[in-house]
């Protein structure tokens, strides 16, 4: 059974921090290019970040840019998404999703998505 199961969310205030876990069971990660998305309350999914297989090149909307760190952990079958200096607008819940495409491409060619983790940055 192929699985991502996404964890670490939680409730924070503004310009505080968190780690996201993407973990896969049942296929191997590291053969995968895996991107973070997230969906806010009547928005639309959008994505937040991505590291692709070929070169393990990371990409980050401008939104997220010098705050957000996406990482591998092979050994884990393990990405994790840290999260720095959040804000009220980066509340959403979080979706970790994987394809078998070397570089990183829009929503519809992910084959594989998590549950999804909320985020909620609020004072």
């Amino acid at each position: 059974h192929l699985q991502l199961v996404e964890s670490g969310g939680g409730l924070v205030q503004p310009g505080g921090s968190l780690r996201l876990s993407c973990v896969a069971s049942g296929f191997t990660l590291g053969y995968y290019t895996v991107g973070w998305f997230r969906q806010a309350p009547g928005a639309e999914r959008e994505g937040v970040s991505c590291i692709s297989l070929s070169r393990g090149i990371t990409t980050y909307a401008e939104s997220v840019k010098g705050r957000f760190t996406n990482s591998r952990d092979n050994a884990k079958n393990t990405v994790f998404l840290e999260m720095n200096s959040l804000k009220p607008e980066d509340t959403a819940v979080y979706y970790c999703a994987a394809t078998l495409s070397i570089t990183c491409g829009p929503l519809d060619e992910y084959d594989y998505w998590g549950q999804g983790t909320q985020v909620t940055v609020s004072s």
